[in-house]
C-alpha cells in the first residue's frame, strides 16, 4: 500500500473544492495537531522507541532552506507505518546520541545492525547508542567515491580539449582562416567526446548501447589512463557484486587496493586510504549485503512530498503529518 502524503490542494480539481480551505480546516479542526503531545519540541527531535527494531538505517536529509535532519529508521516497515524511529535537527553526534537514549537500553541493546554512510558523527552514534550493532556502511557510497574520482579524470581532460580548441580557434583567427574543429570517427569533438561520455563511464560495458561502445573505444584510444580508472571502478563494483563471503570479499579487495597503488591515480588513492580506514565496516555489508537504500527512499519520500507542497511553510505541521503517516 502506498503511503505518500498528498497536499490537500492535489484535490481540487477531483473533487471541486478550495484546497488551501481544506489544509486550514484539517490543521485546525479536523487533526489533533493543537493536542500533539511534540509540538513543542518538534522542529528539535522526534523519537519513537515503539519503532525501534533489529536492523536500522541512519541518514541525513533536508527538510528546508538546506537545514539537515538526522533520521532513522527501521527497515523491517519498509518505508511505511513504524519506519520512523527518530528524528533529530542537525547532524551533531552528541545532540542526536542524547535523544536516541530516550529509547530505553533494552530496545537498543536489540538492534543487530545500523547501515550508514561514512560521516564520523553517525558512527559516534550508533557506537554510543547501539552497542551491540554491527556498522554497515552502504556499498554504494563506497562506489560513488571510484565514480567521482573518474568523473575528475573526464572533467581534467576535458578542460583541456576545451582550451585546446579555444586555442586553435584563436590561431585559425590570427591567420584569417576558418576554424574547421577536427571531429573523431562519430562526429564528435574531442570536447564533445569527453562530455558526452559521463554517462557509459557509470555502467558496465555489457550495457553499452552501440553508439556509446564506438564511444568508449574512441575515449579509451585518447585517454588510457580514463580506460584504467574505468577498470578500477568496474571491478570494484564487481566485488561488492559477485562476492557472497566476507573472506573472500576481503582478499578482493586487498587485491583492489593493490592495483590502485600501482595506479599511481592521487584520487584513487585519498579513496583507498578512506577504505582502509573503514575497512571492517564496509566488509560488514558481506554478512547480509544490507545497504541504506530503504533510508534513500525513505528521504526521496520526505522530499516528494516538501515539493507537492511546494516548499515547507509550517515545518511542525509538516514534522506532524510525517509522524502521523511514517511513525
Amino acid at each position: 500500500m502506498d503511503t505518500t502524503p498528498i497536499p490537500a490542494q492535489s484535490l481540487e480539481r477531483y473533487y471541486h473544492i478550495d484546497g488551501i480551505q481544506l489544509e486550514r480546516h484539517y490543521k485546525e479542526y479536523l487533526s489533533d495537531f493543537k493536542n500533539w503531545e511534540a509540538v513543542e519540541h518538534a522542529e528539535d527531535w522526534l523519537v519513537f522507541p515503539e519503532n525501534t527494531g533489529s536492523h536500522l538505517s541512519i541518514d541525513e536529509t533536508s527538510l528546508s532552506n538546506g537545514e539537515l535532519y538526522t533520521i532513522i529508521t527501521n527497515k523491517a516497515a519498509k518505508g511505511r507505518k513504524g519506519a520512523l524511529v527518530a528524528m533529530v535537527e542537525g547532524i551533531a553526534s552528541e545532540k542526536v546520541i542524547e535523544v536516541l537514549e530516550k529509547i530505553p537500553q533494552e530496545l537498543r541493546n536489540q538492534v543487530k545492525e545500523v547501515t550508514l554512510d561514512m560521516a564520523e558523527c553517525m558512527h559516534r552514534t550508533v557506537r554510543r547508542c547501539f552497542p551491540n550493532a554491527i556498522r554497515v556502511i552502504d556499498r554504494f557510497h563506497v562506489q560513488n567515491l571510484a565514480y567521482d574520482a573518474l568523473q575528475e579524470m573526464r572533467i581534467a581532460h576535458r578542460w583541456d580539449a576545451i582550451n585546446e580548441e579555444t586555442e586553435a580557434m584563436e590561431q585559425a583567427k590570427l591567420a584569417d582562416e576558418k576554424y574547421i574543429p577536427q571531429t573523431l570517427e562519430n562526429g564528435d569533438s574531442k570536447k564533445q567526446l569527453l562530455a558526452r561520455s559521463r554517462y557509459l563511464l557509470f555502467k558496465s560495458a555489457d550495457k553499452w548501447t552501440n553508439k556509446q561502445k564506438l564511444r568508449a573505444k574512441l575515449l579509451f584510444d585518447l585517454y588510457p589512463d580514463i580506460k584504467k580508472a574505468y577498470s578500477l571502478t568496474h571491478s570494484l563494483r564487481m566485488i561488492f557484486s559477485k562476492n557472497t563471503v566476507k573472506d573472500a570479499a576481503r582478499l578482493s579487495l586487498a587485491r583492489w587496493y593493490n592495483q590502485v597503488n600501482d595506479s599511481g591515480f592521487k584520487s584513487f588513492n585519498t579513496i583507498s586510504a578512506t577504505i582502509y580506514e573503514h575497512y571492517d565496516e564496509i566488509l560488514n555489508f558481506f554478512i547480509n549485503r544490507s545497504t541504506n537504500a530503504s533510508a534513500e527512499a525513505f528521504n526521496a519520500k520526505i522530499k516528494a512530498f516538501r515539493a507537492s507542497l511546494r516548499g515547507v511553510s509550517d515545518m511542525k505541521f509538516f514534522l506532524f503529518r510525517l509522524s502521523k503517516i511514517y511513525a
